[in-house]
């Protein structure tokens, strides 16, 4: 059995894992879902990077977890790429979910469309403590593309601001790309929050990064954490085993 800790990606907390959470213990596996720095209603928005990938990091050693499968859904592939760098020899493999994976030198917002990087502007410049908060007609028609009216509003009422310094700061990730740990990309592919393209998708684009790599696939949208988590959770088994 394996021991997975989840992040979760911009606008959530722990909390979105739960349902996961309640299917891989039932299938044996022990599973984790730290909320990041800086993440959650009511919590303290002034954070950066680092500081996020920190926040992961004390709650692995704090927690003494070791032979984990780490996964990183959306922003959070950027969180888990530096953990890997400060505590690789704890991780067994690295699970991409929908992630964003950079290049050396890169931020966050460097890998969305111009479009998108003029919303968040002027979103984070609007607000009193430079975060951003998902519109709910994008949430709907982009994110949640494959559930109902009822459950997409359900769902975006269980998020917060996101803090923008996390997506505007560039990332050293040359000892990340210098790392002997597996891993995997789980790709769903109806996830239209970036557009399907070579020039900004997921699948390829992001994960062609990785070099080798073990593709995982399943139908639903980016935020299929609401829509279908028992397909999730045992998509992520065949991403996370041996």
């Amino acid at each position: 059995m394996s021991t997975f800790v989840l992040v979760h990606g911009s606008w959530h907390d722990g909390s979105t894992w739960n349902a996961v959470i309640q299917h891989l213990e039932a299938k044996g596996h022990q599973a984790f879902a730290p909320t990041i720095a800086g993440h959650g209603k009511g919590a303290n928005k002034n954070v950066n990077h680092a500081q996020c990938t920190q926040s992961i990091v004390d709650y692995i050693v704090g927690k003494d977890l070791t032979d984990i499968v780490l996964l990183g859904h959306s922003f959070s592939g950027t969180v888990i790429a530096k953990v890997a760098e400060a505590i690789g020899d704890r991780i067994q493999r690295l699970i991409f979910f929908n992630a964003f994976v950079l290049n050396d030198g890169e931020s966050l917002r460097d890998n969305v469309p111009p479009d998108s990087q003029a919303l968040f502007d002027k979103l984070a410049e609007e607000s009193d403590d430079n975060t951003t908060m998902m519109p709910f007609e994008i949430w709907r028609e982009a994110f949640l593309n494959d559930a109902d009216l009822d459950l997409a509003k359900f769902s975006y009422a269980q998020l917060s601001s996101e803090p923008y310094q996390p997506w505007i700061d560039k990332l050293d990730l040359k000892q990340f790309y210098s790392l002997p740990i597996p891993k995997s990309y789980l790709y769903c592919t109806e996830d239209i929050s970036l557009p399907q393209d070579e020039q900004w998708g997921w699948h390829p684009k992001m994960s062609s990064r990785l070099g080798l790599f073990r593709l995982v696939q399943m139908p639903g949208s980016h935020e299929v954490i609401f829509s279908n988590p028992i397909c999730l959770a045992e998509k992520i088994i065949v991403a996370g085993r041996d």
